[in-house]
Parts: C-alpha cells; sequence; structure tokens
C-alpha cells in the first residue's frame, strides 16, 4: 500500500470527537511530541467538549483550529493523520467521507469500526480503492505489556496449539458520555460490539483462527433500568457469556458482567493449548499465568511476569518484568494507546513500507463476533459468522 500523504517533519493531527476517548487521544499525542507531533485540529460540535480539548491544548502550547463538523475539518487540509474518536453511530458517516475525500487523510479510528458489518464491510471496500491512505481500527488491548507478553508466549508454541481462550470481564456499568448516546443499541452497536469486540479481537489472534459461529446468552438484569432518556428505557445489556468456535477447531468464551464493582481484577484472560496454560489478568491488577512445560504469572502495573516448567513445579518458578520502556504516559489503558499511536507513527513514516498493526479485516471481524453474539441472544440459538457477514 502506497502511503501519499505528503507529511513534513511533524505530522499534523485532527481529532474528529473530542469526549472522554477524544481528549485521551490528545493527550497521548501530545506525549509523542518528541516524535515530531502535533495535534492541529479538532471537530466536535458539542461545545463542552471542544473547551476542555482547548484547555488541555492551551496546557500543552498547541493552538487548535476548532470545527462543528468533520467535513470542514478535512476541506481545511490542514491535517495528515485523522483520529476518529466520535460516538459509534457517527464512525461509518466520517469514515466514508475521509475516504472519499480529495485530500488523503491516515486514520486511526476508534473501536468498534462501526455498529452494523454491512457498515464496515462498505469502508472495508471504499479503503481498498485508496492505496494512498492507511486506516488502523484502534483496538488496543494487544498492546498492553502483559497482554503482548501472552501474545508473544502463545506465538512462540510455548503452550503448543491453542484450544481454549477463555475472557472474563466483571467491572463497573458503562460510564456517562455525551447525550447518553451509549444507552442504546442503535447508537453502540449494542454492548458485545461497543465493549467486547476488545476481546473477541484477542481471542481471534490467540486462537489463530477465524470465527465460524457463535453462542451466547445475556441480558439486561441490574443497570440502567430505572434511566430513561427522551422517553425510553436504554436497551443495553449488563452481563452475557459468550462462546466462539474457530476454524481450527479452538473455541473461546467471554464471560461479562458490568455490575461486579467489587473485583479485584477487572479482567482475566487464559489461554490454553495442548501442552499448556497461560493467564493474564489486566485491570487494574495483571496476571499473566502460564502453564505448560511452562507455567506463570504477570502483575500490572507492575508487570511482573513468572514462569516455569511442570517438570521443576512450584521451585522452578522465574520471574521477570513484563513492560514497555517505550511507555511515556500510561493513561487509562496502562500505555497501550501511547504504543498504538506510536506504532501507527511508525506506519504513516514509513509511506507505504509498513501495513497499520491492526487492519480494516481486525475491525470488521471483532464487530461480526459481537454482532453475531446479540443476534444468538436475540434468537435464542447459535449464529454462523457467514449469517451476520451476509
Amino acid at each position: 500500500m502506497a502511503a501519499a500523504v505528503a507529511i513534513s517533519s511533524t505530522v499534523k493531527y485532527g481529532i474528529i470527537g473530542v469526549g472522554m476517548m477524544g481528549r485521551e487521544h490528545l493527550i497521548n499525542l501530545h506525549h509523542l511530541c518528541t516524535e515530531g507531533v502535533a495535534v492541529v485540529a479538532i471537530a466536535d460540535p458539542h461545545v463542552p467538549s471542544q473547551d476542555l480539548a482547548l484547555q488541555l491544548a492551551q496546557s500543552f502550547n498547541w493552538p487548535l483550529k476548532v470545527f462543528l463538523g468533520h467535513r470542514e475539518l478535512l476541506d481545511s487540509g490542514l491535517c495528515d493523520v485523522l483520529v476518529v474518536s466520535s460516538p459509534n453511530m457517527t464512525h461509518y458517516e466520517i469514515l466514508m467521507d475521509i475516504i472519499s475525500h480529495p485530500k488523503p487523510h491516515h486514520v486511526l479510528v476508534e473501536k468498534p469500526l462501526c455498529t452494523t458489518v454491512a457498515h464496515c464491510k462498505e469502508v472495508v471496500n471504499a479503503a481498498r480503492k485508496r492505496q494512498d491512505i492507511l486506516v488502523q481500527v484502534g483496538l488496543e488491548y494487544r498492546y498492553m505489556p502483559p497482554v503482548a507478553k501472552l501474545i508473544e508466549i502463545v506465538k512462540g508454541g510455548n503452550l503448543g496449539q491453542v484450544k481454549m481462550v477463555a475472557i472474563r470481564e466483571h467491572r463497573f456499568p458503562f460510564l456517562v458520555k455525551v447525550n447518553n448516546w451509549n444507552r442504546f443499541n442503535v447508537n453502540s452497536g449494542g454492548t458485545l460490539v461497543e465493549k467486547c469486540c476488545h476481546f473477541f479481537d484477542l481471542m481471534r489472534l490467540f486462537a489463530g483462527a477465524n470465527p465460524v459461529r457463535v453462542m451466547a446468552s445475556g441480558a439486561i438484569d441490574v443497570n440502567h433500568k430505572d434511566e430513561i432518556y427522551d422517553g425510553k428505557v436504554p436497551d443495553i445489556i449488563d452481563n452475557a457469556y459468550v462462546i466462539v468456535e474457530f476454524d481450527n477447531g479452538s473455541r473461546g468464551m467471554l464471560d461479562l458482567c458490568m455490575f461486579a464493582e467489587g473485583s479485584k481484577n477487572e479482567q482475566e484472560i487464559s489461554v490454553v493449548g495442548h501442552i499448556g496454560k497461560g493467564n493474564a489478568c489486566v485491570f487494574p491488577f495483571s496476571l499473566i499465568q502460564i502453564t505448560s512445560m511452562l507455567q506463570g504469572e504477570a502483575f500490572v502495573p507492575e508487570s511482573i511476569v513468572r514462569f516455569g516448567t511442570r517438570e521443576k513445579g512450584r521451585d522452578g518458578v522465574h520471574t521477570l518484568k513484563a513492560e514497555d520502556d517505550r511507555i511515556k504516559y500510561d493513561g487509562l489503558h496502562h500505555g497501550s494507546s501511547y504504543l498504538e499511536h506510536l506504532n501507527f507513527l511508525s506506519a504513516v513514516r514509513a509511506k507505504g513500507g509498513q501495513a497499520p498493526a491492526v487492519g480494516l479485516q481486525d475491525g470488521l471481524i471483532s464487530v461480526a463476533i459481537g454482532v453475531a453474539a446479540q443476534l444468538s441472544i436475540e434468537k435464542g440459538r447459535f449464529v454462523p459468522i457467514a449469517e451476520v457477514m451476509d
């Protein structure tokens, strides 16, 4: 892919959508200023969000041009790279406008890619015709040091052929967003798309395969039931079990609960191969445990990794650090957003010599699994991935 965006010594960024995540991107990019990065423009129709972003930018000595809409930002010609961090339901229109714009812009789009499979596929097909731009999807959990270490261990063959991947997220309810857009499936894509595309992406990475069919059970049991917005009660589920079958015979399982603030670890990942097992607990205290001929554990933010052979047992367990010295800002995701930006910047500067680490196909499949899971809950049956992809 040839990247034809004309990049000067300073790569100029624009951020479309400067709510909580948009401002998180602004802070991360500020910590990349020594890499020749500057945010020069933002677009957001919500004035309070604009004001908060401007306050941040002023503290960084970054003068920003402010636009109410993304089209005005595009037409300004100010930016080389755009970060799309607007509400989920706006991604499709914004991405199609960026891809069809005469001036090429590289794009980092927050997850999910879009809220429907059909829209994701349209974006993928449109982007194929623009060989002069790069598009990366913001599935940054891959970059968390303990998760990255577990990926390295799995890909290194230490666990053998992966058979099972189990991910548990027990956490707090969804945060309040601008105009409460994330309270409704039509806006977010549904909980299993909005939040859990991260985990489906990781399942696919660990399994080294593509999904075949999905079965899920979930409901709205506790959260948001007493809330009303414009006469409507939220319809986003707050708990679910999801089973994903992959085309190499491996299986994944998600255990989601969003009324479990009493959990010590928010997220745990377990990968089991035919000769070993690995486990990563990501938030707020993280643990990787690998058993193979090998077993181990790691903690975040300490990022301690422990591993040992089955033969030597507990007495043979070794301890080391799972950390990334490149991280200059931990932020909301233990430095993974910083690393995401660093890697995407590298791809941008490579001018076609390096593909985005998380491509549009990755974004599409992570959404497809979530959509299939939502449909499975509605229909009470297994849903083939082909059904939602078609």
